[in-house]
């Protein structure tokens, strides 16, 4: 007789969390892994857990012990992998049954599947949150037929983190891929907030000297004011942290190359094909694959110096100033990307309702998202800098951002992701700019024409003419 109330597949780190979270908020779930020794020592280290955990040796068993109609949670790699099991679960399900690839997927493929015929009902999540978001709450995203997310919204809700007004931070963006898109642009503002940190922490640590004790304090006071946040909170922690094998700062016996799974990489790849400006997402995409060239930087360092560094009159409470500014910026290029996609590929996405799952649960959790939920929902089709809060704070802080956007410029410190944001933000606030060369340019060499300002029919120039 059928006993589970879900199931999943893979009992990696994100499968095992999450397994355990639904099990906790009392739903029954069958499990499978590939390898049945992992899905039985799961069960065994389960404790109180236990009774609700199913655990299968087989597909098939694992089928049968779904009370239908049947929901299957993948937590599998992202590619071949959903392929491979989701063509290995076919045989034993019916249409009435429902897939749930709840893994890093990217949402042309979850359009693929979506839209490939498949012999069962299925919808594409994405999950943020890490480890300890999928065990204890994480950011749902999901995408698909609306029917499929009602079916199992109940559960979903359940495990999802809550904002602070008992909200649950999970709820269905759109049809197919929408919820995996929804979920690459999160994760793509997540390496632009990752890396504005660091750069700040750049700053501190070879601008001013500061040791990474000092840094910790400056970060935890942050995290008391606007810019309180998940990203800032763990920075004052890591700061903080002493190596157990050198007994100094932990940052300091960590190599400067930073990895990345690429879904940052897929927000501005898909950026440029919607034609959407995302500059500081791409200038963090951009740091990390500098960052792993190392050999190339030390070689740049030998030839033409680190540059002066020291920054001279710089205060925590400047550098503040900037990151809030930065921030802004960056979430303002993250919606105004999710509304480009939402138009072009008919998804009717929700912008108020996608910061407010953001609010908790996820990597990119802000208190700053209250605010942006209530400006979206006010005017989802207004950019971000233009809400009135929005615009009154940027007025506030963008003057601290130049400053210290110039103290790199100046003291050979790159800012790479805070120098973009600052030049879309003065790209934003010109009513007319300087493309009209490019469009002269171009017809110039190409005869691709242009458009007066006089309105005038007169597409070309006089140029080349005798």
């Amino acid at each position: 007789m059928a006993e589970a109330h879900i199931g999943l597949i893979g009992l990696g780190t994100m499968g095992s969390a999450l397994a355990l979270n639904i099990a906790e908020k009392g739903f029954p779930i069958a499990v499978w892994n590939r390898t049945t020794e992992v899905t039985h020592r799961f069960r065994a280290e389960a404790d109180e857990l236990a009774d609700r955990i199913l655990p299968c040796d087989t597909l098939a068993a694992l089928v049968a012990a779904i009370a239908p109609p049947r929901a299957i949670i993948l937590m599998v790699p992202a590619g071949q992998a959903v392929d491979d099991q989701i063509a290995a679960l076919a045989p034993f399900l019916g249409p009435d049954d429902l897939v749930i690839d709840a893994g890093n997927a990217n949402f042309h493929d979850t359009n693929r599947r979506d839209a490939a015929g498949l012999p069962f009902r299925f919808l594409g999540m994405g999950v943020s949150g890490g480890e300890e978001g999928a065990r204890h709450g994480p950011a749902i995203m999901g995408g698909g037929a609306r029917a499929d997310w009602d079916r199992v919204a109940p559960v979903l809700t359940a495990i999802a983190a809550k904002a602070e007004d008992g909200t649950p931070c999970a709820d269905w963006m759109g049809e197919a891929g929408a919820g995996h898109f929804v979920k690459a642009v999160h994760n793509g503002i997540e390496y632009a907030d990752m890396q504005m940190i660091a750069e700040v922490y750049g700053i501190l640590r070879d601008g001013l000297g500061m040791p990474a004790e000092d840094i910790a304090g400056v970060f935890r006071g942050w995290n008391e004011g606007v810019l309180k946040s998940y990203l800032i909170e763990i920075s004052g922690e890591v700061a903080a942290a002493v190596d157990p094998v050198s007994g100094g700062p932990m940052l300091d016996v960590i190599l400067d190359s930073a990895g990345q799974k690429g879904t940052g990489r897929w927000t501005a790849v898909e950026a440029q094909h919607l034609g959407t400006p995302i500059p500081v997402i791409e200038a963090a995409v951009m740091a990390r694959n500098a960052s792993a060239r190392r050999a190339e930087r030390a070689a740049g360092e030998a030839r033409f110096g680190p540059g002066p560094r020291r920054v001279e009159g710089m205060t925590t409470e400047t550098l503040e100033q900037a990151l809030i500014a930065g921030k802004i910026l960056c979430y303002a290029q993250g919606f105004g990307m999710i509304a480009a996609a939402s138009t072009a590929f008919g998804w009717s996405l929700d912008m108020a309702a996608i910061a407010r799952v953001w609010r908790a649960g996820c990597i990119i959790r802000s208190a700053m998202l209250n605010d942006m939920a209530a400006a979206l929902a006010e005017d989802p089709a207004r950019n971000l800098i233009l809400a009135p809060g929005f615009a009154a704070m940027l007025e506030e802080t963008v003057p601290a951002l130049r400053q210290v956007v110039a103290a790199g410029a100046l003291n050979g410190l790159a800012l790479p992701a805070l120098s973009a944001g600052l030049a879309w933000f003065d790209t934003m606030r010109t009513a007319r700019g300087t493309a009209n060369m490019i469009q002269a340019q171009r017809d110039f060499f190409g005869a691709h024409g242009f458009q007066r300002v006089d309105g005038l029919d007169r597409p070309h120039g006089p140029w080349g003419k005798a």
